[in-house]
């Protein structure tokens, strides 16, 4: 049996793209053993998935380096086969020089991959996602052609959701780590007092999300809202996700989540843009922006605390209409 580690311990969005890896390494063995490194506050991406093995936290906010020495000697002792490190930072990097493994596959950019077995370039090619690029330190395993990531709601997920399911509804993530990457509160408002009102209204996000989704419901009105922000696992959001007429997100975790139970999915792109490579990947997936030619857009990879500009022409001009258009097309 084939003994296999993926390193992944950036944040939520980055660990759900890697589930392509592992996707992909059981498609093509099913008897391999497959484990994951990934940072404390992300294993809830892997309730229900019993494809994976061992799970190994890191807990990056106490210890920190003392708790990762501990992992390495855990890691060790596992005599992997191949470690593949999705991340670009020095400590896996050197997670996976001391892995012990017989082989090591990595990203050029990572400090360490003068070391690995063979390293890749992480580009940014048109039309090209991330989990491609990923793709690349399994392809020798397997073939060219990247799965899809995917998230694994138990029947009692599913269960606990189904209450929420007898009507229609939408669902709406407002929020985003980065100012420029988040659709604006204006905006939103405005998009709930014109949404049909026989709808539901479904807020996800975190627990940091929760006051800005009482704050929308407080100022649009909405009377048929709840908000979940805090409340769910990201395996229930998932089940939620998946029966929604629709789902409005920005550029964050939450189109992954969407993505990976292939749920219908509106991606609002402000500062960033799709070619970066981390846009919605399900069938029915849309990707509304400005019309506006803005020569500061993308102003950044990530986004920024404020606009570079002062004018965030690239959130606030917006139509929309064209958001209103996407639940008229999926009645």
């Amino acid at each position: 049996m084939k003994k296999y580690l993926v390193i992944q311990t950036a944040s939520i969005g980055d660990v759900i793209l890697s589930t392509s890896v592992a996707e992909k390494l059981r498609a093509s063995d099913s008897n391999c053993q497959i484990d994951y490194l990934i940072k404390k506050g992300n294993e809830g991406v892997f309730y229900g998935n019993m494809e994976i093995n061992e799970i190994y936290i890191w807990d990056k906010k106490k210890d920190k380096y003392k708790n990762l020495l501990t992992i390495i000697f855990q890691i060790q002792n596992e005599k992997y086969d191949a470690v593949f490190n999705l991340q670009r930072f020095f400590s896996s990097g050197i997670v996976t020089l001391f892995s012990g493994a017989k082989k090591t596959y990595g990203f050029k950019k990572n400090p360490l991959s003068i070391f690995f077995s063979k390293a890749f370039k992480h580009e940014y090619k048109e039309g090209w996602h991330e989990i491609e690029r990923n793709n690349q330190l399994i392809e020798h395993l397997t073939d060219t052609q990247a799965a899809l990531p995917k998230l694994y709601p138990t029947k009692k997920d599913f269960a606990k959701m189904s209450a929420f399911k007898t009507k229609p509804y939408i669902t709406i993530t407002p929020a985003s780590l980065w100012f420029t990457k988040q659709y604006p509160f204006e905006k939103w408002v405005e998009f709930l007092k014109a949404t049909p009102p026989h709808l539901h209204v479904y807020f996800l996000g975190g627990p940091a999300d929760t006051e800005l989704c009482n704050q929308l419901i407080k100022e649009s009105g909405f009377a048929n809202s709840m908000n979940f922000a805090g409340k769910l696992t990201f395996v229930e959001s998932a089940a939620l996700m998946r029966d929604a007429l629709m789902n409005f997100v920005n550029d964050s975790a939450a189109q992954h989540i969407a993505s990976s139970v292939n749920a219908k999915l509106t991606t609002l792109y402000c500062s960033t843009v799709s070619s970066f490579g981390f846009g919605p990947l399900s069938d029915d997936a849309v990707i509304i922006k400005t019309q506006d030619e803005l020569k500061c857009r993308p102003c950044g990879i990530h986004g920024h605390k404020t606009c570079p500009e002062g004018h965030f022409k690239c959130g606030l001009n917006i139509d929309t209409q064209r958001l209103l258009n996407r639940i008229q097309d999926a009645n």
